[in-house]
């Protein structure tokens, strides 16, 4: 009998208020859609690996599943609408027609293989599973009017977590009644019940969290900081600074972050001379202790000529990702004395956020001037600083 995991991976991130999908971002450097699948990757017990991805994702997931060798992804499908939609999607690839489908959240990283053996032996003995912990506060239910109508005993509620454990046959056959049914669960277990199949619960864990919300990813930064801790004694974080500056010429274009601004000047330089992703990237390299963007990008290279310095961010990011690091945030100011620049601050903090996969409200953009004092002042160049911290 084989054990077929299904990842799902195809949420937005919308309620975690990020450009980029949650399951994309990282945790010290390294995606939580791939850690997520890493720990299933080990579990001696599964046997494949189907990953569901947005459509928009699906090249991107490919490439993460081929960067960290997670060799037991047989395929990568794009997701639905809802929840289950998904899991169709996932359960439609898989020829077998016995064996078990584990269901997880592409985003619940701290899952363990124990927790995920433990839920595959339960369904193995009832044809159906699913990884629970007790609910711990003091539950209430209420009126409309937001006064309590009562307290609930919570001594048999538990919240429900995944990995969710079925029969491949029973799952196919809830698929079905709830498309027949137009019936939308909000687990597998809610789809099995109803078709009247009870699931045993098996014990979770409280650090098996679903990164959905800002305050998520802070908590699953902080797991991770004290397993890497407990793991290797290394500096928590690292501290960079970086600073660029270029003169302003008529005939180039003005590039800052990523955006072409309209202005009767640019900056001169042998790449695209963006002062402002320029300080990034020597600021993180500063963090890596790597020396700084000339010794990596050297204007003596042909390869480098006019080219977009995000794409030089990206590949700066990929070192940060090597050595295990990762974004925390960073500070970038720009000094020109014109044009102004803040209009533009929403399409640069997309480019960067994009680049370095992080959260919008984990780079912060200043402008200001020089009070028309030196080089800046005087309308001849402008300058960028910028501070990052980098964990590992």
């Amino acid at each position: 009998m084989t054990n077929t995991a299904i990842i799902t991976a195809g949420g937005s991130g919308l309620r975690l208020g990020s450009a980029t999908p949650k399951q994309f971002l990282e945790l010290a450097g390294i995606p939580v859609l791939a850690r997520t699948i890493e720990v299933f990757e080990k579990t001696p017990a599964i046997d494949q690996i189907i990953v569901v991805a947005p459509a928009d994702y699906l090249k991107q997931t490919r490439e993460l599943i081929q960067k960290f060798q997670l060799n037991k992804v047989r395929r990568v499908v794009s997701g639905g609408k809802e929840r289950q939609d998904s899991v169709k999607a996932g359960l439609d690839t898989i020829s077998e027609k016995e064996g078990l489908v584990i269901v997880h959240d592409g985003v619940r990283p701290f899952i363990t293989a124990s927790i995920i053996e433990n839920c595959i032996n339960a369904a193995h003995k009832s044809g159906a599973a699913l990884a629970a912990v007790p609910v711990s506060d003091t539950i209430k239910e209420a009126n409309q009017d937001a006064t309590v109508r009562r307290t609930i005993d919570r001594s048999c509620l538990f919240q429900a977590q995944t990995p969710q454990v079925v029969e491949i046959g029973t799952m196919r056959r809830a698929m079905t009644t709830a498309e027949t049914r137009s019936f939308i669960g909000t687990d597998e277990a809610s789809l099995l019940e109803e078709i009247g199949i009870p699931m045993t619960m098996v014990e979770g864990s409280e650090r098996n969290i679903k990164i959905t919300r800002p305050e998520d990813l802070v908590i699953a930064e902080a797991l991770l900081m004290k397993n890497q801790q407990k793991d290797k004694k290394t500096t928590p974080f690292r501290i960079g600074h970086g600073y660029d500056a270029h003169c302003l010429v008529e005939g180039r274009p003005l590039i800052l972050g990523g955006v072409r601004i309209d202005h009767s000047h640019g900056l001169l330089g042998h790449s695209d001379a963006d002062v402002l992703t320029h300080a990034l990237c020597d600021a993180l390299l500063g963090a890596m202790a790597e020396g700084d963007i000339g010794r990596h990008f050297p204007d003596s290279d042909p390869n480098y000529k006019n080219i977009n310095s995000i794409k030089l961010l990206c590949q700066v990011m990929e070192l940060a990702r090597e050595k295990g690091l990762g974004l925390v945030n960073a500070d970038i100011t720009i000094i020109a004395q014109e044009p102004k620049l803040a209009p533009h601050f929403p399409a640069m903090l997309a480019n960067l956020t994009r680049a370095c996969a992080c959260r919008p409200d984990q780079i912060n953009l200043k402008a200001t001037t020089s009070e028309e004092m030196g080089f800046t002042g005087r309308r001849e160049g402008m300058a960028g600083h910028a501070v990052v911290m980098l964990a590992g």
